[in-house]
């Protein structure tokens, strides 16, 4: 293997790229043993922010996030496992598994298997799984590992790659457990153009790709238990697909009862795009309107929301800053979703190279957020360290 800064000095788009810094970021994330601090846990502060009302808490977790200083140390939050960055890893190992039969990989997935099934969420009708801290808007309050269909669905998707892997019986029933959840515990919206999946038991707002998550996992349960898909499945496809915009974006969510929509564009095109195309790969539902809705959706999300040298741009219109979770998504989609354009490969590892020369430490981790004239360094566990393994284990998994 090359040495870690002839690779970096020579900016070679290759492979050998994903190989070098891969391995930094395996050993960064042994040594922490899985444990970090991360974007909104400033809830585990020991100051009880509902002191101040109901803005206190996400006011709070608003300044945390944006402050380049980690404060927390001071705030009394400790670097915990967060079970979605868990998740994340299982499938990065998996991935790391195939694409090199090192037993060590192997060895990671086989332990953090049996984390994740210690680590539920418990009382809820299925397996599922929440955040370790809480965490809260004006309307809402969650406590910390109150579950969701997004934490759920990471978690599942590792466990999914785990059980195509290893054939591993329990991982199978983990995965038709975690669909009883989203079945019988999950509120459904019923919309003229389909349904959506609530992003928690108490939710209540239609999110695009929080959906797709819940219906993720029912798509991956019929598969693994060799059944029909259900038709809320494509039901459920059927509502986003029909809020996709002409230039081909996706909004992030809409309010029922007024259908207003929240006009984000971020990262979260690139979740909506990679969930429908793994639904249709499992259920074969709407395959047609989904590629042509996919095709357009990824030529929007590599044309608007990422320039040529591979560095994402932050919430359209917004430019800055550059976040290290934009950076993973765009390589997990366009390694992803290299079939739909042959320049789509080449580019995951634009961004790859971008990422690595801009944002990653000496020491292995990869920064927060990158701005015009400074860099936030923090090492989010979940946030970037998971999702970078991740986004680079597809790299091997796609060439």
């Amino acid at each position: 293997m090359r040495d870690y800064e002839e690779i970096r000095d020579k900016k070679t788009v290759a492979p050998n790229i994903a190989i070098a810094c891969t391995e930094k970021l395996h050993k960064f994330i042994e040594r922490e043993k899985y444990k970090g601090y991360d974007p909104y846990d400033i809830l585990n502060a020991h100051i009880n922010f509902l002191l101040f009302g109901k803005w206190g808490p996400p006011v709070a977790t608003q300044i945390q996030k944006r402050l380049p200083i980690n404060l927390r140390p001071l705030l009394g939050i400790k670097k915990e496992r967060n079970p979605k960055g868990m998740g994340l890893f299982l499938k990065a190992y998996c991935n790391l598994y195939k694409a090199t039969e090192k037993k060590e990989y192997l060895d990671q997935a086989h332990w953090l298997f049996k984390w994740l099934m210690d680590n539920n969420s418990k009382g809820y009708s299925g397996l599922s799984w929440g955040y370790n801290f809480p965490w809260a808007t004006p309307k809402e309050f969650k406590e910390a590992y109150l579950p969701s269909v997004v934490v759920t669905s990471a978690v599942i998707d590792g466990i999914y790659e785990y059980y195509l892997l290893t054939g591993n019986k329990e991982a199978k029933q983990a995965i038709i457990s975690a669909s009883e959840y989203v079945k019988k515990d999950i509120p459904i919206t019923n919309l003229e153009d389909g349904i959506s999946f609530a992003y928690t038991h108490i939710s209540k707002v239609v999110c695009y790709n929080a959906s797709l998550h819940a219906t993720e996992i029912l798509a991956k349960a019929a598969y693994a238990n060799d059944q029909s898909a259900s038709p809320e499945i494509k039901d459920a496809v059927s509502l986003v697909l029909s809020r996709q915009k002409p230039n081909g974006s996706w909004y992030y969510s809409e309010d029922p009862e007024t259908g207003a929509e929240r006009k984000q564009i971020d990262f979260h095109q690139g979740f909506i795009l990679v969930s429908l195309q793994n639904i249709v790969n499992l259920t074969g539902y709407l395959e047609n309107e989904a590629e042509a809705a996919i095709r357009k959706g990824t030529a929007f999300y590599k044309e608007e929301q990422f320039e040529e040298n591979g560095r994402s741009l932050w919430r359209l219109p917004s430019r800055w800053p550059t976040d290290i979770h934009h950076q993973s998504q765009g390589i997990i989609t366009f390694s992803l979703l290299k079939d739909y354009d042959e320049s789509y490969l080449p580019f995951a590892h634009t961004i790859a190279q971008w990422t690595i020369e801009n944002m990653q430490d000496q020491s292995g981790y990869f920064y927060y957020r990158k701005y015009p004239f400074f860099t936030n360094k923090i090492p989010y566990i979940r946030w970037g360290q998971a999702w970078m393994l991740l986004a680079l284990s597809e790299l091997y998994r796609n060439n």
